[in-house]
């Protein structure tokens, strides 16, 4: 019995090399199934907190109770429409979000989405600054712990990365304050007044302090904004810092055990070449990963930081809008906080995929 020979060119059945593709490729499959899980994600977050704050009562009695008559705090139920029944307001709150409509405030009777976009810049700035304090002083000393491990400057790096990270950042700001105050450190605000006012004449106005002192081009106002930063992103970044320190340290030590890392060692490549070359870059890809986790963290931190520091961000907004009992105004900005995280993390997973190709199946 001779056997059929199949042309070179044609493959055989049962070829694994032929194997069928669907119409998306695997990093987009992948993100499409993020952003599928995000959407209900998204919708329970609104949802839980349109519920709390109608558990806590009514917003109108409760920010301007004692102030107003019962007849006109009617009125003032009627016009925010809070006198209609629950799933009405449920649906309006909704369709208003989708929108980009997150309420107006009861206070001051301020556009919700028009405060979160000029304080959140000033957050978003915040927060920027705290996580290059936190690369800063995580990354380095994460990896200076685990060259020292189980030894003096590895157990003093370990304590030191658990204090920071359990003091609270408040209590780490006026630690900081009181430190460098008397030095003539400014530790409250963005900048001085005259300074804002300044820079309120920017053209394109961006609320981000640091690029509009770019784009006005004096170098006294940029040292100036600068200045103002230190201390509260040094507060805020601690916070993280102390995460990324142990985090690096963990996975350092388990990419130095892996196989390739002993192979560069038995060619005799040097200790400190296979660090930084071998195994410092793997042990980031996590790093990435939790930093989108961190995100939530820096924002949670943002409230208190602002407020020691004056920092007139998100944060600093939203604790006023508390003082003030306006729940409607509070309502609008956790709901916009926790759009933010969740966009955040939808972003850092994309930046993870890239550089690690083995989340995407």
């Amino acid at each position: 019995m001779t056997a059929e020979v199949l042309a070179p060119h044609e493959p055989t059945p049962a070829d694994p090399s032929r194997r069928r593709r669907g119409p998306l490729n695997p990093l987009a499959r992948y993100m499409l199934v993020r952003v599928a899980l995000i959407i209900p994600m998204l919708w329970v977050l609104v949802t839980m907190v349109f519920l709390l704050m109608r558990v806590i009562g009514d917003p109108v009695t409760a920010a301007q109770g004692g102030r107003l008559n019962a007849e006109q705090i009617a009125e003032r139920k009627h016009a925010a429409g809070l006198d209609r029944p629950m799933l009405t307001q449920y649906w309006e709150y909704i369709t208003g979000l989708l929108h980009g409509d997150f309420g107006t405030t009861l206070t001051d009777h301020r556009q919700i989405s028009g405060i979160i976009t000029e304080y959140g810049a000033a957050t978003l700035e915040l927060s920027f600054w705290a996580l290059i304090v936190a690369f800063g002083i995580g990354i380095p000393l994460g990896r200076l712990a685990a060259r020292y491990r189980d030894r003096l400057p590895d157990v003093i790096l370990r304590l030191f990365a658990i204090l920071i990270y359990a003091a609270p950042v408040f209590f780490v700001g006026l630690l900081l304050k009181l430190a460098f105050t008397p030095f003539g450190w400014p530790s409250s605000g963005r900048a001085s007044t005259q300074t804002e006012l300044t820079l309120d004449n920017v053209h394109p106005h961006t609320n981000i302090m640091i690029v509009d002192a770019l784009l006005w081009g004096d170098p006294k106002i940029i040292l100036e904004v600068l200045q103002h930063a230190v201390l509260p992103a040094t507060a805020l970044g601690l916070l993280t810092g102390g995460v990324f320190l142990r985090l690096v340290r963990i996975n350092l030590l388990q990419t130095l055990r892996m196989d390739y890392v002993t192979a560069a060692r038995a060619r005799g490549v040097s200790e400190r070449r296979v660090v930084r070359k071998h195994a410092f870059r793997n042990a980031l890809v996590p790093v990435v990963t939790v930093m989108g986790m961190q995100i939530a963290l820096l924002l949670a931190g943002a409230v208190l930081t602002e407020t020691t520091f004056e920092w007139k961000g998100i944060g600093y907004e939203l604790t006023q809008y508390l003082k003030a009992r306006d729940f409607l105004a509070v309502q609008g900005i956790v709901t916009a906080i926790a759009v933010i995280v969740c966009v955040a993390s939808l972003l850092i997973d994309a930046i993870v995929a890239l550089v690690d190709p083995r989340v995407r199946f």
